[in-house]
């Protein structure tokens, strides 16, 4: 076969997926570890109530994470169209706009946790000395955000030009920065949680800067944004934009539904469950860039009406998540007393990380699942799909459930039912996801609601009738 698609299929797909999403992870891999060192000099201080406000803090930060994700998608979506239409100028005006775009909602961000983050901690359930640390931690991290949003929005403008090394170097450079001066600021000069959230800001400055630079310098790929580009580009930009951060936005928004419900146990568990929060991506981190290998197999293939190889893909991808996870948790399972330790984890802390380390990691497989489809569904003409399941899955598969579980097995009875309601809507996204690609393969898509009404006519195990 020849053609764009043709450059996907030739040879395995599975090894094109497992370098992808590997070449994708590399860079996650070093946000994450220094996200999880921070929690780690933290747990040194020998105070529960400071690994609780960091997860406290941490879960509203991640709100604007994912708003960063979203400007990120729109930048490199509309930057990469016009350098595919050979429109460099267009380019750069689009990167001006989105940049303006950017600074003006990073700035409204960081005045809305200054002003509105005690209330939210509250509503969290932080109290005592966990709030007032909380407190103190987003008041400095929050100056942080406006970098976040253009860091993450200056590498899809360099992948845009093909530059994926210089887009994983801003993240490397950032992590490296924040791994340097942790341990300097915590402990050397002695500012403890604070010195933690200046070495956040200052990375995070780290990421723009590092960015930026060869955008203006090698590529000027920036034009100066001007009110009339603005007004141009407005509606595009959360045409894309909306939807993602809408989709991604959902996320966060379960996190602190469980959050509230976990901080009804007491501050252990709420430390423990920032562990968690921060030990799930360090340890899965290839499944969060599988989506960025999926989705362009999915979307060339589905171009060139080759069906049989977006199941394909979508199988391999199914089938390297589940090997992936299962490796992954039963290396958690064997260090789970040393993990445990390592961040002076005691009475329910350790509780809920044994938990986590033990079978409950092998649940991780219906999340991965869920971000696999997701890339298919944006990439299949649906990104709604995504939105909706997105938030069904951490709403009605995450509050119900973990409600459920609080009440009759505690704070442990939370993490095992925000998995299973998560595995419901994984497993509903994978019966779309087939549905939806033969459903196109025979000239008629269906939507959405059409396709669980017919459920009853046509249930069968996901995939289980699938030919390459």
């Amino acid at each position: 076969m020849s053609g764009p698609a043709g450059k996907f299929v030739t040879g395995s797909v599975l090894r094109h997926i497992v370098i992808m999403a590997s070449s994708s992870g590399a860079g996650l891999l070093a946000i994450f570890l220094v996200d999880l060192a921070d929690l780690y000099f933290i747990s040194l201080l020998g105070h529960d109530a400071l690994a609780a406000a960091v997860g406290y803090a941490g879960t509203l930060l991640f709100f604007f994470t994912s708003i960063s994700i979203g400007l990120a998608i729109a930048m490199g979506a509309l930057t990469a169209r016009a350098l595919g239409a050979g429109d460099e100028a267009r380019a750069r005006e689009v990167a001006g706009s989105v940049f303006a775009v950017t600074v003006v909602i990073g700035v409204l961000s960081t005045i809305s946790m200054l002003v509105f983050g005690p209330a939210l901690l509250t509503m969290l359930g932080a109290q005592g000395a966990a709030h007032e640390y909380a407190v103190s931690f987003l008041r400095i991290a929050a100056f942080g955000t406006p970098f976040l949003m253009l860091g993450m929005s200056g590498g899809s403008v360099l992948r845009s030009h093909g530059d994926a090394r210089r887009a994983m170097t801003t993240t490397l450079s950032a992590a490296a920065i924040n791994a340097i001066l942790d341990p300097l600021l915590i402990f050397t000069a002695g500012l403890g949680l604070e010195g933690a959230a200046i070495a956040t800001v200052i990375a995070r400055i780290t990421l723009a800067i590092v960015a930026w630079r060869p955008i203006m310098s090698r590529y000027d790929g920036l034009a100066k944004p001007s009110i009339a580009s603005i007004r141009a580009d407005i509606g595009p930009v959360f045409g894309i934009a909306g939807p993602a951060i809408l989709t991604n936005v959902a996320t966060p928004v379960g996190f602190a539904f469980v959050t509230r419900m976990i901080a009804e146990f007491g501050t252990q568990a709420v430390a423990g469950y920032a562990v968690i929060g921060r030990l799930t991506p360090f340890a899965f981190c290839l499944i969060f860039g599988l989506s960025g290998a999926v989705g362009p197999i999915v979307g060339q293939n589905f171009g060139a009406e080759r069906y049989d190889r977006v199941r394909e893909a979508l199988r391999m991808a199914l089938g390297f998540v589940a090997v992936y996870v299962v490796t992954v948790a039963l290396v958690l399972f064997l260090l789970r007393e040393p993990i445990a330790g390592l961040f002076n984890a005691t009475g329910d802390a350790k509780d809920l990380l044994l938990l986590f380390c033990g079978p409950l990691a092998l649940a991780f497989f219906f999340n991965a699942a869920l971000f696999t489809t997701n890339a298919a569904f944006n990439n299949l003409e649906r990104p709604l799909y995504s939105t909706a399941l997105n938030w069904g899955r951490h709403t009605l598969g995450t509050i119900p459930f973990a409600w459920l579980g609080a009440r009759f097995y505690g704070a442990e009875g939370v993490l095992v039912g925000q998995y299973a309601g998560g595995a419901i809507f994984a497993l509903l996204s994978i019966w779309l996801a087939k549905r939806l690609v033969d459903g196109h393969e025979n000239g008629n898509p269906p939507r959405m609601v059409g396709s669980i009404l017919a459920y009853g006519r046509s249930a069968q195990w996901p995939f289980s009738n699938w030919r390459p």
